[in-house]
């Protein structure tokens, strides 16, 4: 119960002041100068006064509300380690069955750290999800915080202004204090980088437990294949230089070896995303004659900025020798012991389009170019009809690395260029615009060159004859387009036909892009799901194994998406490293950041929470095994109003509100209704009275 006085005045202030002031001036006067019947008058004026201001005594009940305490439990993936996970929930349990006791207290537990579809729990933001728990909650309510928690906490705040309320936040710690961890990370890595050429980087290896100086062993692994070893100086910086073996994104890894009794090998390797540039690539494409569709080639490899082109076209053949002078002909030599001995090796990619052999190239010179097929290169023949003839390339040396021989004949008819069954799994023609209709969308082409039977995969036909022939030799790669009709898609004849796509698509294979790659298996982290793609020309694909960064195995059905594209994507709940497997196919993937906080240092601490802990009143400490071994000991939680620290030796304290809430108001009016009636009267008779003696 709670009483209070209040005047409610039944006329305005200004016209309190009207009449009051005037009364109690004449009042004051006849006191002054002893006239008869003064104090009767200022009881008069004081009764008129009360009665103008209303006097009312208000009874209020009132009710104590509770104090709302936040209990956090942090879930994060260091808490993994170890007991910690254990210890987290039995001090939880604990901490409640105390609050239980207490009932001036609204407890409300958080449990936070897992990854969500919106956290992908990069870090430990246990400020945040308190600041969540009570923002509903005014800050003199707030009794305080107990968190359970590693003491790796990434949000902080610097003091107490940023933690929004004046109350005790305790820390009880899990982890033991003499935990051993080395940890390895990036310090500068490039994102980006040439294939081919050494990239500079440099790591760092730290350690708890190890003194500053003593070395430890660094693994350097690229796209999950070891490629060097080297001894680390643990707290310094060290050089590290890496070679990227492919375009698209290389996966550099370092891995330091472990120690006896380490808390955790999670962190003791680091990742660098390293996107592999290729420089320019060069392509010498020979053109043996003069027609329609030469300039096809070179526009599609001229626009791209990535390609330098090296494009001859055979004008003079020997057997149009004449008279004319040397130094009188305006035509360029062609280079040929230049371009196919000295400098063949150069060359990513070699295109004999329309050449029929003409004693241009000795016969020894197609020897070099076989060579330079089986070591890895690329060939390219887009055919005509001198591929039937009796100057066609197939009968010179390169025979033994063409894909198909031809028959002599020609067949000119009007075709609709068709994806074989295997060219629909292909990733050169598979989802070609046009092709998933029937006649195709696009032009008709007018020659087929007939060969016998092809090695390697027939992508494209024309009816019942190969049109385009794809063929793996040795570590090298050929390619034969079996017409020369191509242009007509490029000059949009009869709506033309996806040709710069079927073009650009050819070339790059033949280079051995790894988006292209038959059998390929490839995997990425978005957001915290990992996604597999499996590329394969089989009907059907087993499912891929995946390991965790923690060591744990699961397999993962894959799904046919288009023809060729098996995929899965799988909810991750750890961060790092994943290894990826399909057959004889492997690869790595990285969910998360690289630089995770959650992974920077695991080591159990208490000195990160404290400063703040302490300026709130609270403090951290350890948990500890309860003497029978049998669970873990908390502190004695206890209500502390007022006081200055509520932390001590073995217990922890939170404050309780002042606040209340109001549940009822009786008002009771002195100077109204029969009693100011009878107060008027009586003070009015008095006067009266006094005044007629």
């Amino acid at each position: 119960m709670y009483l209070s006085l209040d005047f409610q005045p039944l006329v305005s202030d200004t016209l309190l002041v009207l009449l009051l002031v005037p009364l109690i001036a004449l009042t004051l006067a006849g006191i002054y100068f002893r006239q008869r019947g003064s104090l009767v008058r200022l009881l008069a004026v004081v009764a008129l006064g009360m009665a103008l201001f209303n006097p009312i005594v208000v009874n209020e009940e009132r009710e104590p509300v509770k104090s709302v305490v936040a209990v956090i439990a942090d879930r994060s993936q260091s808490q993994a380690i170890g007991d910690r996970t254990a210890d987290t929930d039995a001090a939880l349990k604990e901490v409640q069955s105390e609050l239980g006791r207490l009932p001036q207290f609204e407890v409300r537990t958080v449990e936070t750290g897992r990854a969500t579809e919106n956290d992908d729990a990069t870090s430990t933001r246990l400020f945040q999800a308190l600041n969540g728990a009570l923002r509903d909650v005014p800050p003199t309510r707030i009794g305080g915080a107990i968190m359970i928690t590693d003491g790796q906490v990434h949000d902080i705040p610097a003091n107490i202004g940023g933690l929004g309320f004046n109350a005790p936040v305790h820390g009880l710690i899990t982890g033991t204090p003499s935990e051993i961890d080395r940890r390895i990370q990036f310090v500068r890595a490039p994102r980006f980088g040439l294939t081919g050429k050494p990239q500079q980087m440099t790591y760092k290896v730290t350690a708890a437990g190890e003194a500053d100086g003593a070395r430890a062993r660094v693994e350097v692994r690229v796209n999950g294949n070891e490629v060097s070893s080297q001894d680390a100086i643990i707290g310094q910086e060290m050089p590290l230089e890496v070679t990227l073996p492919r375009a698209g994104i290389n996966i550099v890894e370092i891995v330091v070896d472990a120690v006896p009794d380490e808390l955790t090998l999670v962190n003791n390797r680091a990742v660098a995303m390293v996107d592999g540039i290729r420089e320019n690539l060069r392509v010498l494409l020979v053109s043996g004659e003069p027609h329609n569709g030469e300039r096809t080639w070179r526009n599609l490899l001229k626009s791209d900025a990535s390609v330098d082109l090296v494009h001859f076209t055979i004008l003079r053949p020997p057997e149009k020798q004449d008279s004319t002078p040397i130094n009188e002909l305006s035509l360029i030599a062609f280079p040929t012991r230049e371009l196919f001995v000295d400098k063949i090796e150069q060359f990513d990619l070699i295109i004999f389009d329309r050449y029929q052999h003409r004693d241009v190239l000795p016969l020894l010179y197609y020897d070099y170019i076989n060579d330079y097929v089986q070591k890895g290169g690329a060939l390219l023949i887009a055919a005509g009809p001198e591929y039937a003839g009796n100057m066609s390339i197939a009968n010179t040396p390169l025979l033994s690395v063409l894909p198909a021989t031809p028959t002599g004949n020609i067949e000119d008819k009007a075709f609709y260029p068709r994806l074989s069954e295997l060219g629909k799994r292909h990733p050169v023609t598979r989802g070609l615009e046009g092709s998933t209709q029937e006649p195709p969308r696009w032009s008709r082409w007018f020659r087929v060159i007939d060969v016998n039977q092809p090695e390697g995969t027939t992508v494209m036909d024309a009816g019942d004859k190969p049109l385009l022939v794809l063929n793996h030799v040795g570590e090298g790669r050929v390619g034969m387009f079996l017409s020369d009709q191509g242009w007509l898609w490029a000059r949009g004849f009869e709506g033309g036909g996806p040709h710069a796509a079927l073009y650009r698509r050819i070339a790059h294979w033949l280079m051995k892009e790894p988006e292209l790659e038959e059998e390929a298996l490839t995997a990425n982290g978005s957001g915290r799901n990992l996604e597999i793609r499996r590329q394969t020309m089989q009907k059907t694909a087993n499912p891929a194994s995946i390991i965790t960064p923690s060591g744990k195995t699961r397999s993962i059905p894959l799904t046919e998406t288009e023809p060729g594209v098996f995929t899965a994507s799988v909810t991750t709940d750890e961060i790092g490293l994943y290894q990826v497997a399909n057959g004889e196919l492997t690869t790595l993937a990285h969910v998360g950041p690289v630089d995770a906080p959650e992974f920077s240092d695991n080591v159990s601490t208490t000195t990160k929470l404290d400063p703040l802990a302490r300026e709130t009143g609270g403090g951290t400490r350890r948990l500890r095994v309860t003497a029978d071994q049998s669970g873990i000991e908390v502190p004695n939680i206890v209500a502390s109003r007022g006081m200055a620290s509520a932390s001590g030796d073995n217990w922890i304290g939170l404050r309780p509100t002042n606040e209340t809430v109001l549940k009822s108001v009786d008002r009771l009016p002195l100077f109204s209704g029969f009693l100011g009636l009878a107060a008027m009267i009586l003070v009015l008779g008095g006067m009266w009275y006094r005044e007629g003696k």
